[in-house]
């Protein structure tokens, strides 16, 4: 079965990039253009891994992330924290929050992002 992946991110362009970039790899892929709809998909959805951005619309992505390690039936799912946010105590935060990675957008191609789902999820 395929691997479900979730991607939160507010910036169309980029979110359809990588979206597609892991629809190659043969992942199946759901996309959340802020918090709230990224929150409301992952508890209707039995997810595998979320690529979360932290700066978003509304409910921003450390709040989304300390939703889902607060609830129990989403507390298993990793979640691999994709942001321009690179300052320590923001990294910092994102891990202690319960991340399993942080990756900061302007370090990595969508390619070495699939590479890090890749070993995340095996």
């Amino acid at each position: 079965m395929k691997k479900k992946i979730l991607i939160v991110e507010d910036d169309r362009f980029l979110r359809e990039l990588i979206a597609k970039k892991i629809k190659e790899q043969g992942y199946d892929v759901s996309e959340a253009g802020d918090g709230e709809s990224g929150l409301k998909l992952i508890k209707e959805t039995k997810l595998d891994l979320i690529l979360l951005d932290l700066i978003l619309p509304g409910i921003d992505g450390f709040q989304v992330l300390k939703n889902i390690k607060q609830d129990p039936e989403t507390a298993d799912i990793p979640v691999i924290i994709l942001s321009n946010l690179g300052q320590k105590e923001d990294i910092d935060k994102g891990m202690d929050l319960g991340a399993e990675d942080f990756l900061i957008k302007a370090h990595f191609t969508p390619g070495e992002i699939i590479e890090k789902i890749k070993i995340t999820l095996d």
